[in-house]
């Protein structure tokens, strides 16, 4: 038999401990992001992630509201995040300071998702964009790399949160097992 743990087993940490715990040099970039539901879910796959911080930007909702708090689960109180106006600037201002700043779009050149070599020892930012117009033709302008995943079906797109869980994912366990 193979018991489901109660929630008090997975000894998870509290707000707190998990805001001194050290994070994974990744920044999660929210390009125009339209739906409250899909922020809170951006918060709360940082959280899951160990993400350093969430940067909110154009028309992107912040914390605290209501919708954003249904899908985010309290993760607006764990992961650090600050609002931008623009990006393209303080995505620069990262560049000179070290950073890879990655945009995760379909563009004429992009590098698939599993192709990537991801180096533990870089600083990395993923940049995703509006549900409808994906991210901004200047902030793909100026990213490292242009980021895809490979889709197999009729449509052409995944919902931007549920893109986020993939290539986070990636990054995760690609720095995770380099560190090792």
């Amino acid at each position: 038999m193979n018991r489901k743990l109660k929630l008090w087993e997975l000894n998870r940490p509290t707000v707190e401990e998990f805001k001194e715990k050290e994070k994974f040099p990744l920044v999660v970039v929210l390009d125009n992001i339209r739906s409250l539901a899909n922020v809170g879910t951006f918060f709360r796959t940082a959280d899951a992630f160990n993400v350093s911080k969430i940067i909110l930007g154009g028309i992107t909702a912040q914390p605290p509201h209501r919708e954003i708090q249904k899908t985010a689960l309290g993760a607006t109180e764990s992961i650090e995040w600050e609002y931008h106006e623009s990006l393209v600037d303080l995505l620069k201002k990262y560049q000179s300071e070290g950073w890879k700043v990655y945009a995760v779009e379909q563009a004429e050149k992009t590098q698939m998702l599993h192709e990537i070599k991801i180096k533990s020892d870089e600083k990395h930012i993923l940049v995703f964009g509006n549900e409808v117009d994906g991210v901004q033709q200047e902030i793909i302008d100026i990213a490292d790399v242009v980021l895809e995943i490979p889709q197999f079906g009729t449509k052409h797109s995944l919902n931007v949160s549920v893109c986020a869980g993939v290539v986070l994912w990636e990054f995760v366990r690609e720095i995770s097992v380099r560190n090792v």
